[in-house]
């Protein structure tokens, strides 16, 4: 049976469109897509919609209540505690996986539990970070086991073993890790504040600049330049602690 003139020109675009895809993610690259996209599902199953990493407590006490004031604190994380401490070092551990260098990996883990800014903030990493090891190890990679009753283990530390094992490329998982702090961080102020549907897409489509820009910084900042302080956020960890009411565990 002929084909209808043209067919062969609707399709042409999809094929480029694949190479173009494929260029960006290396030879494994339809693979690679759909488990990024898995790793930042809010359907994952490691609880994160349960904390909200301080926010809960800056809502209470007056320091984000709109649209305007949720972006200022969840854009300024992302552009100081973000790009300078949680995706370099989250860069540095891609690289230890890859390398199979768990000296590195464990060394870099530690500075990053360390640098969280109360307890409950430590608490929740270390929670994250045990839920996806079990995750990871019933997925059936092994490196994950021994983390899965580690008491300081990061969510970064276990998400980089997973896209490394997954071949996701180290931009790429480095935005993914990036994207899913910031939607988490809106879906909480959406709940909390609370705000509507679309002001929560808006501070979503102003993040992902924002967003690209901590990547590229992240992935040549040296080690030295590694670290960051948020005394607003150390403060809103340490007062909700005590805070009466609250519907997040951080």
């Amino acid at each position: 049976m002929s084909q209808k003139p043209g067919r062969m020109a609707k399709q042409a675009p999809t094929i480029a469109t694949l190479y173009r895809v494929n260029a960006l993610f290396g030879e494994p690259a339809f693979l690679a897509l759909p488990r990024l996209l898995q790793l930042c599902s809010p359907a994952l199953p490691v609880g994160a919609y349960a904390y909200s990493q301080g926010l809960e407590c800056a809502v209470e006490q007056g320091w984000v209540r709109d649209e305007i004031s949720a972006g200022d604190w969840i854009l300024g994380l992302l552009d100081h505690n973000l790009r300078q401490l949680d995706l370099p070092i989250f860069v540095r551990l891609y690289q230890g996986w890859q390398t199979a260098d768990l000296k590195k990996v464990r060394c870099w883990n530690a500075r990053l539990h360390a640098s969280r800014e109360a307890a409950e903030l430590q608490r929740e990493d270390a929670h994250l970070g045990a839920a996806l090891a079990r995750l990871l190890t019933d997925l059936g990679l092994a490196e994950a086991t021994t983390w899965r009753g580690a008491s300081r283990g990061c969510f970064a530390t276990l998400f980089s073993l997973a896209a490394v094992k997954w071949d996701i490329p180290l931009p790429v998982a480095t935005t993914g890790l990036g994207w899913t702090w910031v939607e988490n961080q809106v879906a909480a102020a959406t709940r909390l504040i609370p705000l509507g549907q679309t002001a929560s897409q808006r501070l979503l489509v102003a993040a992902a600049p924002r967003l690209i820009n901590a990547v590229h910084a992240a992935l040549t900042l040296p080690d030295e330049e590694i670290g960051a302080a948020a005394p607003g956020l150390a403060l809103a960890g340490a007062l909700h602690e005590t805070q009466y009411s609250r519907l997040f565990r951080s």
